[in-house]
């Protein structure tokens, strides 16, 4: 486990795509630079970092690029798994029940700020981890817990599936292949459709709630969450970023947010100097998938 703290923070290698994969199969449950239980937050990143991985990875996947990152910044950060299912083996995330997913999220942000002694935690999620936090903040008394949500690629208002969702609707295939799903224990495939009953009551009332500020990174190249622009948010407190905006060029997919340079640059700059107008370096692009 890291012993470093944010006051003298050590360098921790960071990660590629191969050490994703490595990480996802040997290292389910650690990624270098989270989870120093002994880290209290500096003067200069005072907010703790929670990850929130995506559907089908693991903590040690997921973050394996930007969890040393910001170790390496000063930033004392936690990460956790969630979301095994019998089949998962202890790796495959993201795949039970969200809201019992987020109470799961709960009880760890209480955990950091009871270790830190901080009076806020900032959460970044990819994907699913985009999504599940929102329902925390929302239901769970999370809005008072969180000072900035930053989702890469989140499924907020589901996923078409490029279109397979309605097929199966039409089709009336798509209940039986939920309730598989549902029989398998992995309810949160389900509930990430576009249209699903999670997804109309979680929005009903609205995207966002006061007190957190919101942020969306997104690329105009997600094929997971159909269309792109189901991951943005309305409300006065979000702010959506499309990544092609800066870096029109950039080819990343859904996937490839974990280790896009740009992506990377953007969440960097959200939980720190937050600068107007900031436009990240085209360089380093993520995978294409």
């Amino acid at each position: 486990m890291p012993t470093a703290s944010a006051h003298a923070a050590a360098k921790y290698p960071v990660g590629n795509v191969g050490k994703a994969l490595e990480n996802f199969f040997n290292s389910p449950d650690q990624v270098a630079g989270a989870n120093d239980w002994s880290c209290k937050p500096g003067r200069e990143h005072p907010t703790p970092v929670v990850l929130t991985h995506a559907t089908f990875v693991n903590q040690g996947a997921n973050w394996a690029v930007l969890s040393p990152m910001l170790a390496n910044e000063g930033y004392c950060v936690y990460a956790f798994n969630y979301g095994m299912a019998p089949i998962s083996v202890g790796r495959v995330g993201g795949m039970g029940d969200i809201p019992a997913s987020a109470g799961v999220l709960r009880a760890f942000v209480d955990k950091v700020l009871a270790r830190t002694g901080a009076a806020k935690v900032d959460i970044v999620g990819h994907s699913q981890g985009g999504l599940m936090p929102g329902y925390y903040i929302k239901r769970l008394g999370g809005a008072a817990k969180v000072r900035t949500f930053v989702g890469l690629s989140p499924s907020n208002h589901g996923t078409t599936l490029l279109g397979l969702v309605e097929l199966g609707r039409q089709l009336n295939l798509l209940g039986f292949v939920n309730e598989g799903f549902k029989g398998l224990g992995t309810p949160a495939l389900v509930q990430q459709q576009a249209g699903s009953d999670f997804v109309r009551d979680m929005f009903a009332d609205g995207d966002t709630v006061p007190g957190p500020r919101y942020v969306v990174i997104q690329t105009r190249n997600d094929l997971v969450v159909t269309p792109y622009t189901n991951a943005f948010l309305n409300g006065p407190n979000a702010t959506n970023i499309l990544i092609q905006d800066q870096c029109p060029r950039d080819y990343v997919g859904h996937v490839g947010m974990f280790n896009d340079g740009p992506v990377l640059q953007n969440v960097l700059n959200v939980l720190g100097r937050n600068r107007p107008g900031f436009r990240a370096r085209c360089t380093g692009y993520g995978l294409p998938v």
